[in-house]
């Protein structure tokens, strides 16, 4: 779209500050004056071209123009009978410039914010700045509004009028309209008048809509008191204060931009999330936080960088109060819709506002953030997170996956509460569960080979960690291979309980013949994983059966004081019990002793139990073991019964999700 700022008036009202200048060349602030800041905004926003109208001083404006070397085409256009018309003969004396598309149009003395000029250009409908905020002024323009649209624009209209600033974004249908009236005015004669009033006598014709700025700054400058006035006013918008926050891993050119945009409506604050609050919600942060924070402290214009330590914005708003909060407009739909909510229901408590920015929807974009996820997805930077996500976190959550899209759910599902995004941090391959959707007992009949397909098989379409199920490890001689054999395929831990013989599942308790090994036996089997391991970040975390077999706390604390020293990573202690009392009983003593080595449970039985309690209690890892695969047996028998009873789909179609849902959990490369 091209631009047109009309710049032919003497400008006699600011007295000696246009006397040997033009007064669009006025300074309005120690860096800018007002067609500088106009032409800078124009490029800013896209405008490539801008054709400028000229009366007195036409050399000294255009040469000031030129040199101010924006990416913009500039046309001057002379009016030389400026001192006689309106500026009505200056765009009569550039009407060829100005036919055949769409335009905006200013006058030279205006000053405004950038969000009300990206507000016009982004309007779908020709439009007029009008201000329902600000009182009708005595001498400037009003525009009368008559079933939302513009009806009339003048200096002599009062009742009912608004507020109106002289500038337009007009489509090519009303503009030839407008420009045609022009014309007509013009070649009768009628030159000293304003253009508005060509446009009054054809206003059943033009649809121009009220653009209401409110209360944000569209002023013209005509006196000095205005150029003070304006003055002060960019000043205080300077200091403004804009805060929007990141979570990314690098800066991108989108970011970049939408920063730069972000910068314009004031002094831009920046806020990172922790590791924890990506975590939280996204994927893994490859980069951490201080680095991260480093990377934006780096960025010109930006005045300060702050930590978010959490998805919700409720605490950094209520602390830093902006006037302005920026974001993409991606967050009006999905999990972060509520976070959204958040802030505009405080920023209306603090009289601030919320502006948000098109989403950068770019492929080369798409492709960074999928180099991401690939790099999310290797060995080494897989299993080294379940490690960090520990020293992050209080409590970290992993759900069963026994197949490639059992993991993918575990991957994707997120939830919106409190302000808090929430997902689940890592994958269990549940040695039941994997029996199980094989069809086979859970008796370590379905072979480690077997157990290693399909972790692969899962790891290959998914990013989070993995803690396997070992069983018991088998022989020391296996579990040394089968150690480095999960390492190398980016496992992050193996869980092994201290049992021997035929694996009977632990829920049946004493009502199956069950033998424990001696703390000595399993602490060597310990002792030889930890020493078969390449890497620090691989886990073995030993499972204590002594509350299953009704052996008691002391047992099992025993048995954890050897496995500990042994060199186990983490103590995992189970129980069927729906009482979790016992296991509570557990930690409270095992803490007493030990208050760094993490525990682990597995709510199968004391599921009433919330996350919350868990990590008050001191324990640091939750594993949902087996609800997908419980959830799903009945859903798909249910399904078949259906079928079978109704002799049709249909029915059953009620029961069923969507295809295209399920193929949108599905990663196309």
């Amino acid at each position: 779209m091209k631009a047109l700022i009309l710049n032919s008036g003497a400008g006699r009202r600011m007295g000696p500050l246009s006397g040997e200048r033009p007064k669009c060349m006025t300074e309005i602030s120690p860096t800018e004056s007002i067609i500088a800041r106009q032409l800078r905004q124009l490029s800013e926003c896209g405008v490539e071209e801008a054709v400028i109208t000229t009366g007195p001083f036409a050399a000294a404006l255009e040469g000031y123009c030129r040199a101010l070397g924006l990416p913009l085409r500039l046309t001057f256009v002379h009016n030389p009978r400026w001192a006689e018309t309106n500026y009505i003969y200056s765009i009569y004396c550039a009407r060829e410039r100005l036919r055949g598309e769409g335009i905006l149009l200013m006058h030279g003395d205006l000053v405004f914010e950038e969000s009300v000029l990206e507000e016009a250009l982004a309007a779908k409908t020709s439009v007029m700045a009008v201000s329902s905020a600000l009182p009708p002024p005595q001498k400037d323009f009003k525009a009368v509004i008559r079933e939302g649209r513009v009806a009339r624009v003048g200096v002599d209209l009062f009742d009912g009028a608004v507020t109106a600033q002289p500038l337009y974004k007009l489509l090519e249908d009303d503009w030839k309209t407008w420009l045609g009236g022009i014309a007509e005015f013009c070649e009768a004669g009628r030159t000293d008048c304003y253009a508005e009033e060509a446009l009054n006598e054809a206003a059943d014709r033009c649809r121009i809509m009220p653009l209401d700025f409110g209360g944000a700054l569209c002023a013209e400058i005509d006196t000095p008191q205005d150029l003070a006035a304006v003055s002060a006013r960019l000043k205080e918008i300077e200091e403004r204060l804009v805060y929007m926050c990141f979570s990314t891993d690098v800066v991108h050119s989108g970011h970049i931009a939408i920063m730069r945009r972000a910068r314009r409506l004031g002094r831009l604050v920046v806020g990172v999330l922790s590791d924890e609050a990506v975590a939280s919600y996204k994927r893994f942060p490859l980069v951490p936080f201080e680095e991260r924070r480093a990377l934006f402290e780096n960025i010109a214009g930006v005045s300060r960088v702050v930590e978010q330590k959490s998805l919700s914005y409720a605490d950094i708003l209520r602390e830093l109060r902006p006037a302005v909060v920026v974001h993409g407009d991606d967050w009006r739909e999905g999990a972060q819709r509520p976070i959204r909510a958040e802030v505009l229901a405080i920023l209306a408590e603090q009289g601030g506002k919320l502006v948000e920015f098109p989403y950068t929807k770019d492929a080369k974009l798409n492709q960074i953030e999928a180099r991401f996820r690939e790099k999310l997805s290797l060995p080494d930077v897989r299993r080294a997170r379940l490690r960090r996500l520990l020293s992050l976190k209080p409590l970290v959550t992993a759900i069963e996956a026994h197949n490639g899209i059992t993991g993918l759910i575990a991957e994707k599902t997120v939830v919106c509460q409190e302000g808090r995004a929430r997902q689940f941090d890592a994958m269990w391959l549940s040695s039941l569960c994997d029996s199980t959707a094989k069809g086979k007992p859970d008796i370590e009949l379905v072979d480690m080979s077997s157990r290693l397909r399909t972790a692969d098989e899962i790891m290959e379409v998914t990013t989070k960690p993995m803690i396997l199920d070992g069983d018991t490890g088998g022989l020391v001689e296996h579990f040394v291979y089968n150690v480095r054999t999960l390492e190398r395929m980016g496992v992050s831990a193996v869980i092994i309980e201290d049992k021997t013989g035929l694996k009977k599942n632990s829920l049946f308790g004493v009502e199956a013949k069950q033998t424990q090994d001696s703390p000595e036996n399993f602490a060597a089997k310990i002792r030889a994983g930890k020493e078969a391991q390449k890497t620090r970040d691989f886990m073995i975390i030993a499972r204590i059966e002594s509350l299953i077999l009704e052996k008691g706390v002391g047992d099992a604390l025993l048995r954890a004081r050897a496995y500990t020293g042994a060199g186990a990573d983490g103590i995992m202690i189970h129980s069927r019990k729906k009482d979790p009392t016992e296991i509570f009983a557990f930690v409270e003593k095992f803490r007493a002793f030990d208050k760094s080595t993490p525990i682990v449970v597995v709510p199968t039985s004391f599921s009433s139990v919330t996350e919350e309690e868990f990590a008050r209690r001191g324990i640091n890892i939750v594993i949902y073991a087996n609800q997908l695969t419980r959830s799903a047996f009945p859903a798909m028998q249910k399904a078949a019964r259906t079928i079978l009873e109704r002799r049709r789909a249909l029915e059953a179609d009620e029961l069923c999700m969507p295809i295209k849902d399920i193929l949108t959990l599905i990663p196309e490369e």
